[in-house]
């Protein structure tokens, strides 16, 4: 649960800067963002919140302002939760808070991205935000050492934020939708979850489910040829589905050691 000694603010100074740099560094293990680029960012559209427990910086979300395709959105480039602070809902007390001021700044559109094979980060961003993902984006940030980047190509999934929208505002979800399940899970010798595909998928139904880790860090460590097996495999499914026209629009959790992305034909969506 939260601790209600949790605050959340807007942070602008040089000084606020500094520390969002320290916490950064302490989420991902890497080098951080300049303050010079995350201040400049703030003084023109962009948005930087924290949460902090007392005085500590606990959390933070970074966004800048984005241009394409004649829209005008914020996109939110990092968020970040300190180890000992993690599933705690400071996350999506972060979020809900950028929803916010981001609608108080006239943006109507909040982009970000993810690992694919992050299903923790997928739920929050899909199942309890109520974002939606059709683009898939091979090798992003290309090789990245260290942290909880390395080992796997840098693939991640594109969140559309569309915070004016009946899907968002309301919370649609799909109702009485029977999800088709093609693919299967065998256990590895490591007793990691195996992803089994079907001698063909051509999608044509209205829903799919497709399981990814619980911990693909884990299978990282443990077994670095199944992890980027997961990754390719995950890569191509998931490309096929968004080129027929599908997009990510759940995720439902279990105790087995996956969970299931869940998928819809784009155009039931009410994201307008």
């Amino acid at each position: 649960m939260l601790s209600d000694t949790i605050t959340i603010r807007v942070l602008k100074s040089v000084e606020e800067m500094r520390i969002v740099q320290q916490l950064e560094e302490t989420v991902w293990g890497m080098g951080s963002i300049p303050v010079h680029q995350t201040l400049t960012a703030v003084k023109n559209g962009g948005l930087i919140i924290g949460a902090f427990d007392m005085k500590k910086l606990v959390g933070f979300s970074y966004g800048f302002a984005g241009f394409k395709n004649d829209e005008v959105y914020l996109c939110s480039h990092m968020l970040g939760v300190h180890p000992d602070y993690q599933l705690r809902g400071i996350g999506k007390k972060l979020k809900d808070t950028q929803l916010i001021i981001a609608k108080e700044m006239g943006y109507k559109l909040i982009t970000w991205t993810f690992d694919p094979l992050e299903s923790r980060n997928a739920y929050l961003n899909v199942s309890k935000l109520y974002g939606i993902v059709d683009t898939y984006i091979e090798n992003c940030y290309g090789e990245m050492e260290g942290g909880l980047n390395a080992g796997l190509p840098t693939d991640r999934l594109q969140i559309e934020w569309r915070i004016t929208s009946e899907r968002v505002e309301d919370k649609w979800m799909p109702v009485n939708l029977i999800y088709e399940q093609p693919f299967q899970i065998k256990v590895s010798k490591h007793n990691l979850p195996v992803l089994v595909e079907p001698l063909l998928f051509e999608p044509t139904q209205e829903g799919y489910e497709l399981p990814i880790p619980h911990n693909i860090q884990e299978i990282k460590t443990v077994d670095p040829e199944l992890a980027l097996n997961w990754r390719l495999q995950t890569r191509k499914i998931m490309q096929k589905l968004f080129t027929a026209g599908y997009t990510l629009v759940s995720v439902r959790k279990t105790v087995e050691p996956v969970n299931y992305y869940q998928f819809v034909k784009k155009s039931t969506i009410p994201f307008h």
